[in-house]
């Protein structure tokens, strides 16, 4: 088994260097914010009612988090499409934003193309391919990922971009002073999960220590809900892990009551609840009648506390806690953190069948 405090066996299996994304985080927030800033929008904010981001996997998750922060304050609704298609209420008064990383995704241009047939407000977000084209091409606004990574370790230029343009067109108020102290607290936090702080002190690499041979269930609460989701995601892709979220309040209303069976699951099992004390207070008395739930059932779990005052910097340094440790998880699984061979199998078959139409 890999040693976590033995950096210099990570070479082995980290070649394509994942590691050095997660040591860029903090300062890739800073840059795409400072890039948002000075993107120009035509008025797409004119008779806007519904916002809908196209994406899938790690481009659709900044979207499914900014959703939630707009949530809080945004009048007009914001929906995320991960799928074919387009959902049937969108119109000349919605905003789509298609984000998809490389700009090859399937299903986002499924659902771009459509949209092209309908005088709806549009935007992309990409690092070029075949949405980029497109969108150029019908004089559509495209905000361009100049960072080079896996979908998922882009995931500061897929989310601060989106939290940019809201902010542009009056979604959301002016999040400056929340980013400036999100920053702050990833790179102080960078500093306490890094490689080189030992498993002793460093609670990313004691998080991936208790996980190792778990399968993984990660709870959260409202801003947190997608958060959880981003655990779940990073577990499955970094570490090759099965790992499932949930969300309060629904999770009490049916998932306390199948901590019973199988019995011999529980102790495969190591619940993570991702928490903030900004939560509403009936959340927060939940996560404590939960854990008392898991404790008479005989589950491991662990609360995860969010760092910092605004949601933004609570969001992001869950993230970045989260993405550090499931990079220590696949290190202790002993695989390669970036591959993701069997995704790439479901694209060359889909690839060999002719797509639709739509």
């Amino acid at each position: 088994m890999v040693d976590l405090d033995n950096v210099s066996a990570y070479r082995q299996f980290d070649k394509l260097g994942m590691l050095d994304h997660l040591h860029a985080f903090p300062e890739q927030c800073e840059k795409a914010w400072q890039k948002v800033l000075k993107f120009e929008l035509p008025h797409l904010h004119a008779k806007m009612s519904n916002v809908v981001i196209l994406g899938m996997g790690g481009s659709a998750i900044g979207g499914d988090i900014a959703r939630r922060l707009a949530m809080a304050e945004s009048k007009a609704p914001v929906w995320v499409h991960r799928d074919y298609g387009l959902p049937a209420f969108v119109d000349e008064s919605t905003l789509v934003i298609a984000s998809s990383y490389s700009g090859n995704t399937e299903e986002t241009l499924s659902a771009f193309t459509k949209s092209l047939g309908i005088r709806s407000k549009k935007l992309a977000i990409t690092s070029g391919g075949k949405l980029q084209q497109l969108a150029q091409k019908e004089g559509i606004p495209v905000f361009i990922i100049d960072y080079q990574a896996p979908p998922r370790a882009a995931f500061p230029h897929s989310f601060i971009p989106l939290v940019g343009i809201f902010q542009k067109l009056g979604l959301i108020e002016d999040k400056s002073a929340d980013l400036k102290e999100a920053v702050d607290i990833l790179k102080k936090l960078s500093g306490d999960v890094i490689e080189t702080n030992p498993l002793a002190s460093n609670p990313a690499k004691q998080l991936a220590n208790k996980l190792r041979g778990h399968i993984a269930v990660v709870y959260g609460a409202e801003m947190l809900s997608e958060v959880a989701r981003r655990w779940k995601g990073e577990f499955n892709e970094n570490s090759k892990a099965w790992a499932f979220f949930e969300n309060f309040p629904e999770l009490n209303h049916n998932a306390v009551v199948g901590y019973e069976f199988p019995s011999d699951a529980k102790e495969r099992i190591l619940v993570f609840m991702l928490r903030s004390s900004s939560l509403h207070p009936r959340n927060l008395l939940r996560y404590e009648v939960t854990a008392e739930l898991l404790t008479k059932a005989g589950i491991a779990y662990e609360f995860v506390e969010a760092t910092g005052k605004s949601a933004l910097a609570q969001i992001l340094s869950l993230v970045l806690l989260g993405d550090y440790a499931s990079f220590y998880l696949s290190m202790l699984n002993e695989v390669d953190p970036t591959s993701t061979d069997a995704i790439n199998l479901v694209k060359q078959r889909l690839a060999q069948s002719p797509a639709s139409s739509d």
